[in-house]
């Protein structure tokens, strides 16, 4: 956060100085001394959010992935004449710590053609496929494993 702080007085000023650096060091010093001191963060908690921003870049890679996945299957799954669509209603438990986690799983879910989150009660989702290949493996996926590493920290 310190470094943000910096590169953002740097960026603002629009040019680099001595002047302009030391004050920047400065400022930025007293600005992460306030958020440490009021606002309940530490150089722990900074490291932490670190952490889960890799898993978070990672876990939004695996979405592109699979949501380009799913339209091809999808695109074959509807154009093809030989093949006869089963829709199916699938339900599975997932135990997460927190809504956020959910709410994740559940969108990923619906964003992923084919595929579209009916309902969440407590931990049991509600998942209607389009067909029942789409819906092979949906509790066990990359994405639940990579949400549950998020939890965890």
């Amino acid at each position: 956060m310190y470094l943000l702080f910096f590169l953002l007085w740097i960026i603002f000023n629009g040019r680099i100085t001595t002047e302009i650096v030391l004050f920047g060091i400065v400022i930025a010093a007293a600005l992460y001394w306030f958020i440490c001191k009021f606002m309940d963060f530490s150089p722990k908690r900074e490291l932490m959010y670190l952490k889960k921003g890799g898993y978070l870049i990672q876990y939004l890679y695996y979405l592109i992935k699979e949501i380009v996945a799913a339209n091809f299957a999808t695109m074959k799954l509807v154009c093809s004449s030989s093949k006869v669509v089963e829709p199916v209603l699938v339900e599975f438990d997932m135990h997460f710590k927190n809504d956020t986690s959910k709410f994740l799983l559940a969108n990923s879910i619906t964003l992923t053609p084919g595929t579209i989150t009916v309902s969440i009660q407590g931990d049991r989702f509600t998942v209607h496929c389009l067909d029942k290949t789409l819906a092979e493996g949906l509790e066990s996926s990359v994405f639940v494993k990579l949400l549950e590493k998020i939890e965890n920290g």
